[in-house]
């Protein structure tokens, strides 16, 4: 669950923080104040889209930040913190419990986490092509594996198929696209390059740079550590050798000595043996300096390094292979092609019959959830068909049936909603339904039964009660109260018997302070609560709406059923 949040120049949200209470958590407020604002917010933190719009006017950053109760997940702690920033450069900083995390990688966790319901997303359920993504979560780990395998077969069979595209042209394409190969191939070849030159070149450029420089420097070292002085560190051996057997520390003294004696002798002899190999060699300079022009030209055409263009190389040489051997290789990549789609089909037969066994399952389900919704005349329907699809081709004199099967990521099915929303109506498909109100309806019901089957903590819904009223507006607060059961349930509402159905309340107002609207929420006491339930029943709040508040919160504190 989500126990608190901090929202920051988002809109007119200034710097809001809040604490949000297990089960069924109620937002109400003035119109425009700012409540969609915070599900937006947390929008933002489950990895959603941001315009830079949104940024509150005259700041340069927007922040939101969560913490998150979620024990026995896995996680290293029961408490994870998660952090968005945006600035207006675009810049992004996601961190989880302050490790920092790519915009993707906070998506992929939070998706674990929350699941939000705006009033845009019963588009989805006019997409068709969704609906079979609803099938497969209620499915769950039943179909899973199958369509893990099927889509490592799928990508596999887009690769093969597109490279079966690639024909290289008509002969004349091809002899260019192999003379074009074998000019690149030899350029490299000629090249003689090998791994790890470059820098052996580059040290030996910097030495010939600095050829004069480094000639003063051994010389003067030469002089300094001239003769006198190491014959001066020879005699004081000779000294110390003569009182050593006095005391055992002039002993250990002198062996310090002879060792330091015998290095610096081995080290005047390697400074003059480095200072007779700087003889100048103008050829070998300018051979070092054509050696890497040729790799600075081979790099602007082949590659970042030698590695690189060597690998380009061999890339280059099974290319002009595969032309050589097109015919071959064609064969060889229909035959893997033709492999790939049987095995495909297998799997594909596999879904096909674990989606019809569940479809019925979840319309079963998802028709029930529709009579608690007030929709008791109501008949769902999820049809499953399986599309093999054949295409006819004319040939001379006789015509030829040819099957294509037209695998999608998903196999040979497709899935569409359908629905009777009346006793003799004919069914249809869920995108003809007219009434917002009964799309409303329609995916609360089918997000009740999907959250029994996905364990999302925290579900959020956003005026889901957009064009409903009366008994069907009562049933679908007893809908959501039923879900925060075993799920925190967080719900922006204009409706009064959703309202008291809640078990915290939150009421989001705006103020003008300094010629700047900022938005405030407070949590609802008791009393304040009757008094929100009695503004948005009636407008005002009098005696009798007070008296109808403290009616409708006492029949919605009730245990449902």
């Amino acid at each position: 669950m989500i126990n608190t949040l901090h929202i920051k120049n988002i809109g007119i949200i200034d710097d809001l923080f809040l604490e949000f209470g297990e089960g069924f958590n109620v937002i109400t407020g003035e119109t425009g104040a700012g409540k969609t604002l915070i599900i937006d917010a947390l929008g933002v933190l489950a990895g959603g889209r941001f315009s830079k719009e949104i940024i509150r006017n005259g700041e340069n950053y927007s922040l939101v930040e969560a913490s998150f109760y979620i024990p026995n997940k896995g996680y290293e702690e029961d408490t994870v913190v998660v952090t968005r920033e945006i600035n207006l450069k675009g810049k992004n900083i996601c961190k989880i419990n302050g490790r920092l995390v790519t915009v993707n990688e906070l998506k992929e966790f939070m998706k674990k986490i929350i699941d939000i319901h705006g009033q845009n997303n019963n588009q989805n359920l006019l997409n068709v092509g969704m609906h079979i993504e609803f099938l497969d979560t209620y499915i769950g780990k039943d179909i899973l594996s199958l369509k893990r395998d099927y889509y490592r077969k799928y990508k596999e069979y887009l690769k093969i198929k597109d490279e079966l595209s690639n024909n290289y042209g008509d002969e004349r394409e091809k002899q260019r696209k192999l003379d074009l190969l074998n000019y690149q191939k030899n350029e490299i070849e000629e090249a003689s390059l090998k791994e790890g030159e470059e820098e052996e070149l580059e040290e030996k450029r910097s030495i010939f740079m600095s050829s004069e420089k480094i000639n003063i420097g051994l010389c003067e070292a030469e002089e300094r550590l001239n003769d006198s002085t190491i014959d001066n560190i020879g005699y004081s051996i000779k000294a110390l050798e003569k009182i050593e057997k006095y005391n055992s520390e002039y002993s250990d003294v002198v062996s310090r000595i002879r060792d330091c004696y015998y290095e610096l002798q081995e080290a005047a002899n390697d400074i003059a043996n480095l200072k007779s190999d700087m003889n100048f060699d103008e050829e070998e300079q300018n051979n070092v300096e054509e050696r890497l022009n040729l790799i600075k030209t081979l790099k602007r055409k082949y590659g970042n390094n030698v590695k690189e263009i060597l690998n380009y190389k061999k890339e280059v040489e099974d290319e002009i292979e595969k032309i050589e051997n097109l015919e071959v290789y064609i064969n060889s990549l229909k035959n893997k092609l033709n492999e790939l789609e049987n095995k495909m089909y297998a799997l594909s037969v596999r879904m096909n019959d674990v989606r019809v066994k569940y479809s019925k399952e979840l319309s079963g389900k998802i028709n029930k959830e529709l009579k608690d919704l007030e929709m008791k005349n109501a008949s769902f329907n999820i049809n499953v068909d399986f599309v093999e699809n054949t295409e006819e081709t004319k040939g001379v004199g006789s015509t030829v049936t040819i099957e294509e099967r037209k695998f999608t990521k998903y196999g040979l099915n497709r899935v569409e909603f359908k629905i009777s929303t009346n006793i003799g109506e004919e069914e249809k498909s869920l995108t003809k339904i007219a009434s917002g109100g009964e799309m409303s309806r329609v995916m609360l019901a089918i997000k009740s039964v999907l959250t029994d089957s996905y364990d999302v903590p925290v579900v959020i819904f956003d005026e889901i009660d957009t064009g409903i009223s009366g008994i069907a507006a009562n049933a679908t607060g007893d809908k959501m109260k039923k879900i925060s059961k075993n799920h925190q349930v967080i719900c922006v509402t204009h409706l009064a018997s959703i309202t008291a159905k809640g078990d915290n309340n939150y009421f989001v107002s705006k103020k003008v302070k300094d010629g700047k609207t900022n938005t405030h929420i407070k949590k609802l006491s008791e009393e304040e609560l009757l008094q929100e339930i009695a503004r948005i029943s009636s407008g005002t709040v009098t005696q009798i709406s007070i008296n109808h508040a403290k009616e409708l919160r006492k029949m919605c504190i009730k245990n449902i059923a």
